[in-house]
């Protein structure tokens, strides 16, 4: 994946077909890539038997979005070979999803300094990450632990010296 700009990758994740048939909609991203508000629209595309939104849905709009933005921080104007992914998730659905759903993800300033530290040292980068999923009415619907994963492909015990 390259490094584009956040309206290019906002256009780009909303017609991500995954995304998309599940009426998964980025509504901004920051320019820094630090940060990101998804919607989830709830539709007769996404709609289990009860009339909530699938839990698979959910479970999937939150997993691309940290392993994307850290792509971009620590992408943006270098030529690092870094492999990021999404490591381990855990939900807990804790009120039916009845109408569209919300989310925001924050990097913060601190999350990136660690983040680099950790690749530059180590050569890999791992934290748990929670995020809550929110209704129209401001209710938490689901709240989730993603593990995000870094790895820096040139890393060796002699690039520290």
């Amino acid at each position: 994946m390259m490094v584009v700009s956040a309206n290019m990758l906002k256009w780009a994740m909303r017609l991500y077909p995954p995304l998309l048939f599940q009426r998964i909609w980025v509504i901004r991203f920051k320019k820094d890539f630090t940060g990101t508000t998804v919607k989830i629209k709830k539709s007769i595309l996404n709609k289990n038997y009860n009339g909530s939104i699938f839990g698979g849905t959910i479970f999937a709009a939150v997993d691309p979005f940290y392993p994307v933005l850290f792509h971009q921080i620590f992408n943006a104007g270098k030529k690092r070979k870094l492999k990021i992914w999404s490591k381990s998730a855990r939900i807990n659905f804790l009120k039916p999803a009845l109408s569209d759903l919300f989310f925001d993800i924050i990097i913060t300033e601190m999350d990136i300094a660690y983040a680099d530290k950790a690749l530059k040292t180590m050569g890999k980068y791992e934290n748990t990450f929670q995020i809550e999923v929110y209704n129209d009415q401001g209710d938490i619907c689901a709240s989730l632990l993603n593990e995000v994963y870094l790895r820096d492909m040139d890393f060796t015990e002699k690039s520290i010296n």
